[in-house]
């Protein structure tokens, strides 16, 4: 009973908290993914798990219908992003998109040295303009990272 009130109440307290200077928000729907949410409003999976850190948990599979979820914070909202398919590489993004190697890492600060860490279906924020983050949740990103990136043993 306990557990059933408390799954019932989840998404309404997580509209009560409301994260200091968000921007703008959604509304999660059944069926909706930390991706699908990114790709449906403009924003970058990064961003949009390092905001909403405090709710969104590591696999981002606690999101409920129902719930808010802040999108994009003041001074921190890159609207301008991409989604990653098959193939594509930082150098790609930089060239179709006219960003240094700074700004996409700026921008993007999970993504590795390497950058072989980026996955189909990730949103990545493309602006020219660099944003500063606050620190991040690494463990989160690299949960996401991982449990997408295609598995290859060659």
């Amino acid at each position: 009973m306990f557990v059933k009130l408390a799954l019932t109440v989840l998404p309404l307290l997580s509209s009560v908290f409301a994260i200091d200077g968000c921007t703008r928000n959604a509304t999660v729907v059944s069926g909706d993914t930390c991706d699908s949410i990114s790709r449906k409003y403009g924003v970058s999976t990064y961003q949009l798990a390092l905001v909403n850190d405090a709710t969104i948990d590591e696999n981002c599979d606690n999101l409920q219908p129902g719930q808010v979820v802040c999108l994009g914070i003041e001074e921190h909202d890159c609207t301008k992003v991409y989604t990653v398919v098959a193939d594509d590489t930082c150098d790609y993004i930089q060239q179709t998109y006219g960003i240094s190697n700074e700004t996409l890492w700026s921008n993007n600060p999970q993504i590795d040295a390497a950058c072989d860490n980026i996955y189909i279906g990730e949103v990545l924020c493309v602006d020219t303009d660099s944003y500063t983050y606050p620190q991040y949740n690494e463990t989160l990103y690299n949960a996401l990272a991982y449990t997408y990136l295609p598995y290859c043993d060659e």
